[in-house]
């Protein structure tokens, strides 16, 4: 009941996600020539072949999702990737770090229609989100078209669950959407079983698995012995 009634009013919520994204552009948080982006629509052809999504919401998400990007196209020649992000840093950051054979989108509102637009667009042979949060519209498109889809990073906090816990029927319904749920910590992966996942495991944070900084070692040591003295 409770995804019967958001549907029917995300189908009926175009003008004012309009009108929403019209007053956040205005504000400097949405890309003036890729508004249409936004709602499912690009100017992008999908590549032919092998094409998997990585959809990675914030800054912090968009640096974990650059290890799996440049792990995946370095195992696979002929696969293409392309990765949304839902704000304008986490973009601009993977505009630039991005490697050949991938690109950037902005990710759409969760309306049903647009969500079904991206998919029906891109076709993605597979799915990969990182800690992101459960959008309904785009879950249940995925689970209709039984797209292969893996949720990376997963936490869950205290507040996220008290809520979700008081919706369980609703969470167990969108998390069947992944058929993997890679947790950070026993703890979130117990969370996620709570409310109805069925296949967890624990991996750790993938942020751990990011090279190091560069850092000149002359500099570093120079400091380290002046702190010495």
């Amino acid at each position: 009941m409770i995804l019967q009634t958001y549907r029917f009013l995300m189908d009926h919520a175009e003008p004012v996600l309009n009108w929403l994204l019209e007053k956040r552009e205005s504000a400097g948080k949405e890309h003036k020539t890729r508004m249409e982006e936004r709602k499912g629509l690009t100017t992008v052809q999908r590549p032919e072949g092998l094409l998997y999504w990585v959809h990675a919401a914030s800054v912090g998400e968009a640096q974990s999702a650059l290890i799996l990007i440049n792990t995946l196209l370095s195992e696979n020649l002929n696969l293409h990737i392309v990765v949304t992000t839902g704000t304008l840093t986490s973009a601009d950051t993977m505009e630039k770090a991005l490697p050949d054979r991938s690109f950037h989108q902005f990710y759409p509102l969760d309306r049903p229609e647009w969500a079904e637009r991206f998919l029906t667009h891109w076709r993605p042979d597979h799915i990969f989100w990182m800690e992101s949060e459960l959008w309904p519209s785009m879950l249940l498109a995925i689970k209709d078209r039984n797209i292969p889809c893996v949720l990376l990073n997963a936490r869950m906090s205290d507040r996220s669950f008290s809520r979700w816990r008081l919706i369980k029927s609703t969470a167990n319904m969108l998390l069947s959407a992944f058929n993997l749920i890679c947790c950070q910590t026993h703890l979130d992966q117990k969370r996620y079983q709570t409310l109805g996942a069925k296949n967890t495991l624990v991996t750790d944070n993938l942020k751990y698995s990011a090279a190091p900084l560069p850092f000149d070692k002359d500099d570093f040591d120079g400091d380290k012995q002046k702190t010495i003295t």
